[in-house]
């Protein structure tokens, strides 16, 4: 990236306005849904493409690459899962503060947080470089893809920090209510990373051509620049980060604060990884191609549902607020908009993958085999992205509602459940086309009953804690009309 580009991006940064706080009580509930989910669209999207820039790439130069970077993605999704929850309980506690006006507070939240994710990024860059070839050899890797994937994540691991702390700290950024500022982050990143890729992965003129170790490379200095643009926002910009010595029981205070949320958070981000993990691990039966193919297909299906994914992180925000206003017509609506809309989406991609899929596989390689398993994948799934869609809101709204063990059940339902024994099942009757129906039947199933369930919670007395009150169906259905438009 220029000098020119990176002044552009900083002045863009320090002159966005800090404070972009949506009330989201009142307006037409579909247009509110629409306008807070933009910013998020692009953030998400951003961070899915950063995912499939190196899969592409890393895609032109075998099957046995391809194959060593889908053995990393469950491994790299499980840490980002775990920091996921740890940026989830120090958003929550940070926006807390600002809405108490405690700047002292929200400075002392800010940076014990970052002093956490820098603790947690050296236990999991020592975990990560002392269990490569173990871990990955349960996982179903080979020995002629064992020693790609140690070339990868040896150098991954050592870019730890530059994962985990920008991740918080657009975390804290988003707790102001500022979600244009954390997308911009990610869309830098995105560029360095498409510019480095080439370049130290085929080494054309001067670069050296360092294939596999090039994408790590690439991929730890444009991590490394969301770490420095997401500081200086921070610290610079909104002013919450502090060098003040602190009291040893302040940061204590602090971490047990963020803990408390972010450990259920990422307790339940983990149920998703640590199951791709061994569904991983069962396609490598298959071979090689197979598990290079399920990679491909898990990416571009995470591209594709990259809207979902941002609708469903405005949906929380949404009902959090209107429980608070007890606008409970205003819930109820919203969470029907955005399950229709997951559906009618669902319908939109599988028709797009129904007569696509093979071109958008081919994209990534140019394997025959690799081609036609992507395209398999992405059709069967297709089927079932709109219920999964609709889990995914669900999970959301129940968070919201503070019922996150409901949440919880429901993704161990999906994965544990349906997923992991149907693919058993599957794997033995039809082979690796039975492994992916799987899939589409736990997502068509738990989405229904997460339909199920949350229509249970927000039209009886579980719609959270609300001591005696009971909430009726003529209660939410009986509000006046511009309560619900």
């Amino acid at each position: 990236m220029c000098p020119r580009s990176g002044t552009i991006i900083l002045f863009l940064l320090f002159n966005m306005a800090k404070q972009n706080r949506a009330l989201l009580v009142e307006g037409k509930i579909g247009k509110t849904l629409f306008y807070m989910s933009l910013p998020m669209i692009v953030g998400i999207i951003g961070m899915v493409l950063f995912n499939l820039v190196d899969t592409y790439f890393v895609g032109r130069l075998g099957a046995d690459e391809l194959a060593a970077i889908s053995f990393t993605f469950p491994v790299i999704f499980l840490i980002g899962s775990i920091t996921m929850g740890l940026g989830i309980g120090t958003s929550s506690v940070i926006s807390r503060a600002i809405g108490e006006g405690n700047n002292y507070k929200v400075q002392r939240l800010t940076t014990d947080s970052i002093i956490l994710s820098i603790i947690l990024s050296a236990i999991f860059l020592l975990a990560g470089l002392l269990t490569i070839r173990p871990l990955f050899r349960l996982m179903g890797a080979t020995s002629e893809v064992l020693p790609l994937i140690e070339e990868y994540m040896s150098i991954w691991y050592l870019g730890m920090p530059f994962v985990i702390i920008p991740m918080v700290g657009n975390n804290a950024i988003r707790a102001t209510g500022d979600t244009k500022t954390p997308a911009l982050i990610m869309f830098t990143a995105i560029v360095v990373n498409i510019t480095l890729d080439p370049l130290l992965i085929f080494g054309p003129g001067p670069f050296p051509r360092l294939e596999l170790k090039g994408a790590a490379i690439a991929t730890v200095i444009a991590r490394a620049v969301t770490m420095i643009v997401a500081f200086y926002v921070l610290y610079r910009r909104d002013k919450m980060v502090t060098f003040a010595k602190p009291e040893i029981k302040d940061v204590m205070g602090s971490w047990k604060k963020i803990l408390y949320i972010g450990l259920p958070a990422a307790g339940t981000n983990l149920i998703i990884p640590l199951s791709i993990g061994i569904i991983t691990r069962l396609i490598s039966q298959y071979g090689k191609n197979a598990v290079a193919a399920f990679g491909v297909g898990s990416k571009v299906e995470m591209f594709a549902m990259a809207v979902i994914m941002a609708l469903s992180s405005v949906l929380a925000p949404f009902v959090g607020q209107n429980w608070g206003a007890e606008k409970i017509g205003r819930i109820n609506r919203g969470i029907r908009i955005s399950q229709f809309f997951s559906l009618i989406w669902g319908v939109a991609l599988f028709f797009l993958f129904l007569f696509m899929s093979d071109r958008i596989a081919g994209i990534f390689n140019d394997n025959v085999e690799i081609v036609n398993l992507t395209s398999l994948y992405l059709i069967i799934l297709s089927v079932s992205y709109g219920f999964q869609g609709v889990l995914r809101l669900s999970g959301s709204a129940l968070n919201a509602l503070n019922k996150p063990l409901p949440s919880a059940a429901l993704s161990i339902l999906q994965m544990f459940v349906l997923y992991i024994p149907l693919a058993l099942i599957g794997s033995k009757m039809t082979g690796i086309k039975g492994i992916f129906a799987a899939g589409a039947i736990a997502n068509i199933a738990a989405g229904s009953a997460a339909f199920l369930l949350l229509r249970r919670f927000t039209t009886s007395n579980g719609a959270g804690d609300r001591g005696a009150d009971v909430i009726s169906e003529a209660d939410i259905f009986g509000r006046k009309s511009d309560d619900l438009l």
